[in-house]
């Protein structure tokens, strides 16, 4: 069991019977009494969003889950496939399921697949990927002197802004949390 007050962005829980993800958890208090926790679940197996408050001091219990280091192999329609690195057994994943995950998975990428019960729910990605930029403004000279960035489209069509001196066809390092630039590969 854990405290609603503890809960985290990408946490899995269960709630009336069924897992879910945590999305977001802000904490509100009242003039009196007890405080608000508000949160925003995704159920794993429908996709379904839902926005759910809890009293402060309630306990949820936490998902038994299980990670296996795996290998993202291809796409195919809607369904993602990935190769568990121990036993080489496949398992696809749809785009629900993955959501905006998909937008950092290059093939042969190595990542954690979750696991609840035996069946895949969900992976985990590395902090940072490596990307290359497919495609943005030239720079001009004097451009840095204001700061900033411009837009930039990656390889996977992930849209992010990165600094001026970034050109089409560099490879960049993004943040997979923020889905921010943090520098050159």
């Amino acid at each position: 069991m854990i405290e609603v007050g503890d809960l985290k962005k990408g946490m899995f829980i269960i709630y009336d019977g069924e897992i879910y993800r945590v999305l977001e958890a802000s904490k509100h208090f009242m003039g009196r009494g007890s405080g608000l926790v508000r949160t925003k679940l995704k159920n794993v197996k429908t996709g379904l969003v839902r926005e759910v408050n809890f009293q402060s001091g309630e306990k949820v219990p936490e998902a038994e889950l299980s990670f296996r280091k795996a290998q993202y192999l291809y796409r195919d329609g809607d369904h993602y496939y990935f190769m568990t690195l121990d036993d080489y057994e496949q398992h696809a994943l749809r785009e629900e399921e993955i959501g905006d995950v998909r937008y950092y998975l290059i093939e042969n990428m190595e990542v954690d697949l979750v696991f609840h019960e035996g069946v895949p729910i969900g992976i985990e990605l590395p902090t940072t990927v490596e990307l290359t930029v497919v495609e943005t403004e030239p720079s001009f000279k004097g451009d840095t002197v204001s700061g900033g960035g411009k837009p930039a489209v990656l390889e996977t069509g992930l849209k992010i802004t990165v600094p001026y001196f970034i050109e089409a066809g560099d490879k960049i390092k993004v943040d997979t949390r923020t889905g921010e630039y943090v520098g050159r590969a």
